[in-house]
């Protein structure tokens, strides 16, 4: 079906339902046949579409297992946020202590920029570090300078990340490190890298360098999408030996991002094949379907008490959704607001959402804001008649 038809049929049915003051649920092509499946190695796994947080496939997601070094996103994100808030600058000294030397320096054989002991480092480097280097002395010392111990940013990590919907995380270190109780699923780990993703867009450049020298050491980024997979940016590898392989990938083609994240694959390679497959099955069973245009206007909403009798409603922002060829023919639509508006109605006023539905489930929202003002009548009369309507014909 067409993008124009979509939006045709769209369109109509929302009228409809604003007409007949029937908010609900309708179908807006016929019964399909089943999707094609995905078959995934990995213990657990999670393909998402950044946009519209769509899952679109997902197995074994909310356990909750050690994350290894996937759980530095956390670390970044308490960052970048500090960063945004203005708390921190990008070219503010951080200070190595020993217990960041020792732990995560080279002497601990782990992951590491090779920072000096008492150096004073820069942020930016840091981040370069955690992000490129998987480098654990870089995050116990941006743990330390943020938050007075690795302790106390732990703690504040795992609050913020329950607030940002990563119901599952508990974070008992900064790195990732092997700790008793640290864990996460791969949905908030998802989660945490949609985030990224879409609020900080001037850093989630950081997650495509390729390589990033300190101290004349020379390291790779070890994201093995990054070297040749088609639109890969990021994220982040992860591996312990209790946690086994793990990968944050995220690619962007068409102007349509997926992110996955897979956990428990037995070595490199498996990790890489698997990445690939997943992402490959996600952009080829889905199709992004442009539904309306930013400020295109889906219907009109009765107004009460007001000079004009309706307002249009329109679309904030574009509405598009990931679906595959057969979900196309069975998605549902759903136009709420709440009715009819009390004038005086203010221009960009939200007053409802439209929803789009596949088999139940929700897998875009977008809300709907009126397309203009609407005084209100002054006259008894016309007021008047307007509730007499109301309380007849329901609009």
């Amino acid at each position: 079906m067409s993008v124009q038809r979509f939006r045709n049929v769209a369109f109509i049915l929302l009228a409809a339902c604003l007409l007949l003051a029937l908010p609900g649920t309708h179908q807006l092509f016929a019964q399909g046949k089943a999707d094609v499946p995905y078959e995934s190695r990995a213990e657990k796994a999670i393909l998402i579409d950044a946009r519209s947080g769509r899952v679109l496939f997902e197995k074994n997601a909310d356990l909750a297992v050690p994350p290894a070094s996937m759980s530095k996103l956390m670390t970044m994100i308490m960052v970048f946020e500090a960063l945004k808030a203005g708390k921190l600058k990008l070219d503010q000294k951080f200070r190595v202590s020993e217990d960041a030397w020792r732990r995560g320096g080279a002497s601990s054989g782990g992951s590491t920029m090779y920072a000096e002991l008492n150096s004073e480092v820069a942020l930016e480097n840091l981040i370069k570090g955690v992000v490129v280097q998987s480098a654990n002395d870089a995050c116990i010392v941006i743990a330390e300078n943020m938050a007075g111990s690795e302790q106390a940013f732990a703690g504040q990590m795992t609050k913020r990340a329950h607030e940002l919907g990563a119901a599952n995380a508990t974070f008992k270190n900064a790195t990732g490190l092997p700790e008793p109780g640290h864990a996460m699923s791969v949905r908030d780990l998802a989660i945490l890298a949609r985030y990224i993703a879409n609020t900080f867009p001037e850093y989630y450049e950081y997650y495509s360098i390729p390589e990033f020298t300190w101290n004349k050491i020379r390291q790779q980024n070890r994201n093995p999408l990054l070297k040749d997979y088609p639109g890969a940016d990021g994220m982040k590898t992860g591996y312990t030996r209790e946690a086994g392989y793990g990968l944050i990938g995220s690619a962007l083609r068409d102007g349509r991002r997926l992110i996955m994240v897979i956990a428990g694959l037995r070595s490199i390679n498996d990790r890489k094949q698997e990445a690939r497959g997943l992402l490959d099955w996600g952009f080829n069973q889905f199709r992004t379907v442009e539904v309306y245009a930013k400020g295109d206007r889906v219907g009109q909403a009765r107004v009460w008490g007001g000079s004009a009798r309706n307002v249009p409603l329109l679309v904030q922002e574009d509405v598009k959704v990931a679906l595959t060829p057969q979900e196309t023919e069975r998605a549902e639509m759903k136009l709420s607001y709440t009715g009819p508006l009390l004038a005086p109605v203010g221009n960009g006023q939200k007053v409802g959402e439209v929803r789009f539905i596949v088999d139940g489930v929700t897998v875009a929202e977008v809300p709907v804001v009126t397309g203009g003002a609407v005084p209100a009548e002054n006259s008894m009369w016309s007021r008047a008649v307007d509730s007499l309507f109301i309380m007849v014909f329901g609009s």
